[in-house]
């Protein structure tokens, strides 16, 4: 008869590397077109006037210009307002 040998050991001890999820730019910072604003898992933060949703839902700026953060219906959204 065939007997196996305890060898498996440790069930625990493994983690993920960190994401480095969060905002990339505040409030009242300049940013130029491609920049990348806020990465995050999931639509958290939706995108306002000036801004698009990355495949990996990183929201990033189409204008040069100032972030703002602003509040309307209960979501909270991030735009850029186009330097003139």
């Amino acid at each position: 008869m065939g007997r196996t040998r305890g060898g498996s050991g440790a069930k625990n001890g493994r983690d993920s590397n960190p994401k480095s999820l969060g905002v990339k730019k505040y409030a009242g910072e300049f940013v130029t077109a491609g920049s990348i604003i806020l990465t995050q898992r999931g639509t958290k933060i939706y995108p306002g006037n000036n801004v698009k949703k990355a495949g990996n839902d990183s929201l990033f700026a189409v204008a040069d210009g100032t972030v703002v953060y602003h509040e309307r219906m209960n979501h909270k959204y991030v735009s850029v307002k186009a330097a003139e």
